[in-house]
């Protein structure tokens, strides 16, 4: 009776579901088309959709809040989920992964939480020039199979943390 009463009897409500979700630039620089990054891993889209940045600072801050699923040994790539199940990969630089993590400090290990801009990774983005084959760092949505749609903000500056470049339409 005393449940009934005072409303405990109620079971919980599932959480609520976001229809989209914003993804901001993870670094500064200038958005670029993922088609137009030189690998055709990415290019193709063989992981997924995104964008790519062209960065002009060696700095990644994480595009969206979440959970830091994976940082690769050689820190040049990170693996972020939302808290809606969007995985996203930010892959810096291309054949970077021969650097052995050689100039790149992680901020983040595996299953620390992040708020959108918290310092992810910094780089040295001359060695990365110097040593890689390319700086452009793709950002990819590797399940868009719980998406309808993506819209982005291509071939504009953006400022790492603050500018929206990705709105990520749920089907749900």
């Amino acid at each position: 009776m005393f449940r009934k009463l005072f409303g405990l009897d109620k079971k919980e409500a599932a959480p609520i579901q976001p229809k989209e979700e914003v993804l901001h630039a993870p670094l500064t620089g200038k958005t670029v088309a993922i088609e137009e990054v030189p690998d055709p891993t990415f290019a193709q889209k063989m992981m997924g959709d995104g964008f790519a940045i062209e960065p002009t600072e060696g700095k990644v801050v994480s595009p969206v809040s979440g959970e830091i699923m994976q940082v690769f040994p050689t820190k040049h790539a990170i693996g972020i989920k939302t808290e809606a199940e969007l995985e996203i990969l930010i892959h810096i630089g291309l054949e970077t992964v021969g650097m052995n993590g050689e100039g790149f400090t992680a901020h983040i290990k595996e299953g620390d939480r992040v708020q959108v801009g918290d310092l992810l990774v910094d780089f040295d983005i001359d060695l990365v020039r110097e040593r890689a084959a390319s700086t452009i760092t793709p950002i990819v949505i590797t399940n868009m199979d719980l998406l309808d749609s993506i819209d982005k903000e291509l071939n504009i500056e953006v400022t790492a943390g603050e500018t929206p470049v990705l709105t990520a339409k749920y089907n749900r």
